[in-house]
């Protein structure tokens, strides 16, 4: 059986959210992106290969919301650098859950289907770095190592950069996993792949179907 995953997944307060969603104001942009990390943390709670989920977050109010779905919540360590926030969340999970392997998943994922984030970490080569490229193929949604190795480098150009940092990337299709959502374009595209419960509501309200 493939080994389970405590999945770590960093989330920016609703009010410092999806700032490059152009054409909508800021209660709009907030709504978004609560939705967004709704769906991306409830999809991964309907997942086989994950054990445990642990939520970053600093925004008091959103962490209970996370909690009311069923999982875990720690603070966010470092709100001006994602890197190092995930390693210190990733320290936690470590000390919580000694035996999973930990995944770092961005929270921007609506259309995410549990689906194809188990294939996914059942695809993974388990000793040793891996990621998934995004839908544009320059940056990353989804990156795991063992603890023990565990060195993300999301940002600009993060694909180029796991590669250089010795990750392999995941050549499957996973257009859901994919598919990260930072403008309207995105977000249209995450519609025709299907979103979450919480997505589709707000993009109903928005009028942006």
């Amino acid at each position: 059986m493939a080994p389970s995953y405590v999945v770590v997944v960093p989330v920016k307060s609703p009010a410092l959210g999806k700032s490059r969603i152009v054409g909508l104001d800021d209660a709009q942009r907030r709504g978004l992106a609560r939705a967004f990390a709704l769906d991306t943390v409830a999809a991964c709670l309907a997942c086989e290969r994950v054990a445990e989920v642990l939520v970053a977050t600093d925004d008091a109010a959103f962490s209970r919301e996370f909690a009311a779905l069923g999982c875990a919540t720690v603070p966010d360590g470092d709100t001006s650098d994602l890197n190092a926030a995930l390693r210190q969340a990733v320290a936690e999970a470590r000390r919580r859950w000694p035996d999973l392997l930990p995944a770092a998943l961005l929270a921007d994922l609506p259309a995410l289907r549990p689906e194809e984030l188990d294939l996914a970490l059942t695809s993974f080569v388990p000793d040793g770095p891996s990621f998934v490229a995004d839908a544009e193929g320059t940056g990353s949604t989804l990156y795991t190592a063992p603890y023990d190795e565990f060195d993300p480098h999301f940002g600009v150009d993060s694909s180029h950069a796991h590669q250089v940092s010795g990750a392999l990337g995941l050549r499957l299709e996973l257009p859901t996993l994919r598919r990260d959502v930072d403008d309207l374009d995105d977000l249209r595209e995450a519609v025709t792949l299907g979103v979450g419960v919480e997505t589709a509501r707000m993009v109903g309200e928005l009028g942006l179907t």
